[in-house]
């Protein structure tokens, strides 16, 4: 082989190996940044799962909290009746006395 072609295969292997070292180096970056969205993509589904926790805990609370405002409500509406009657009953009393 002659030098001007032994030197062509050694640029032709010096250039197949920087576009190789290339390739490699935007693989470290690509995983690194991957990395970093899956750290971040973890973060952000921790803090969410916390949230909808907090939320159905909020829910819950507020589920419970209206069963016992309706039945309160409802004992309200009893009395409340009871007196009208008790009322009317006494209206009756005096209209007829």
């Amino acid at each position: 082989m002659s030098k001007a072609a032994e030197a062509i295969e050694v640029e032709a292997t010096s250039t197949d190996l920087q576009s190789l070292e290339e390739k490699i180096y935007k693989t470290i970056e690509l995983l690194k940044a991957a990395r970093e969205a899956k750290s971040t993509a973890d973060r952000d589904v921790k803090r969410l799962r916390q949230q909808l926790e907090d939320r159905e805990d909020e829910h819950e609370r507020l589920r419970s909290e209206l069963v016992t405002l309706r039945k309160e409500r409802e004992e309200v509406r009893t009395k409340v009746e009871k007196m009208l009657k008790q009322i009317e009953l006494l209206t009756a009393a005096e209209s007829e006395a």
